[in-house]
């Protein structure tokens, strides 16, 4: 009878290190794709949210990298701890999961009562973004050593199908639409549907983004959805991760019973 309890708990404790290393497994997949997004968020978008006054959205990315970083490397010794039946590693990979479990619950409440306590104050929030990108735009674009503002301001108005931070006619006081290099254009070039060379000189509906919006409203919209997301993605990963942990105190419990 004794044998047959033996026999019993080897095969749980089996199948438990085979589930527990099918959870870091995918958590693992979770930590690179969390870490693929802040990358590509750095790479692909960095043009156009250098031009935000705030680094909250870039910060959010680093933040997104490095959080990847943690899960990945989280999951590796989630993976070294379930073969190798290490009482130890297990403590502190369970330590690390609660951590991190703790910490994307505390981002994701936190930023889900930002988003909406913001609302009173999101007025006026938006005008200062509204202010500042439009004074981005028309002091800087294609002024000498600005080259970086002057492509992240035309990827901006073409990705977003928009002319100006409140509409077009914030570029009426750009100062290089006002000089004579802007050779006529009532709008640079990037305003246009079809973009081509000197097609800002006419500025009506049908040739420019000038009844879609401005670029501001567009662009908060685009970084409050993906903030959103990212909230939503950390609560389910964090829920996912109380499985993992209730895996591991199993494991430790069903290790700590066996005789060595």
């Amino acid at each position: 009878m004794g044998e047959y309890n033996e026999k019993k708990e080897t095969c749980g404790t089996i199948c438990l290190k085979y589930l527990l290393f099918t959870f870091n497994f995918f958590f693992w997949l979770a930590g690179l794709a969390v870490m693929a997004v802040g990358v590509w968020t750095l790479v692909q978008k960095s043009d156009y949210i250098s031009l935000l006054p705030s680094s909250m959205y870039a910060a959010t990315a680093y933040i997104l990298v490095i959080a990847g970083a943690v899960v990945m490397v989280t999951g590796f010794l989630g993976c070294c701890a379930t073969f190798k039946e290490r009482k130890s590693l297990l403590k502190v990979y369970f330590i690390l999961l609660l951590c991190i479990f703790i910490l994307e619950v505390l981002a994701g409440i936190l930023a889900y009562i930002y988003y909406q306590q913001c609302a009173p104050f999101c007025s006026q929030l938006n005008d200062e973004l509204k202010q500042s990108l439009k004074n981005t735009m028309t002091m800087k674009y294609k002024q000498p050593g600005e080259d970086k503002v002057t492509n992240a301001v035309d990827k901006l108005q073409q990705e977003f199908k928009c002319c100006g931070s409140n509409n077009s006619q914030d570029w009426k006081e750009s100062a290089w639409i006002r000089s004579p290099e802007s050779e006529g254009r009532l709008v640079p070039d990037s305003c246009c549907k079809t973009m081509s060379n000197r097609c800002g000189i006419r500025e009506h509906p049908s040739n420019i983004y000038k009844v879609e919006g401005g670029c501001i409203t567009k662009l908060e919209t685009f970084i409050r959805s993906h903030l959103l997301i990212i909230g939503a993605v950390g609560l389910g990963i964090g829920f996912v991760q109380v499985f993992g942990m209730i895996f591991t105190c199993c494991l430790y419990k069903s290790l700590k019973s066996e005789p060595y």
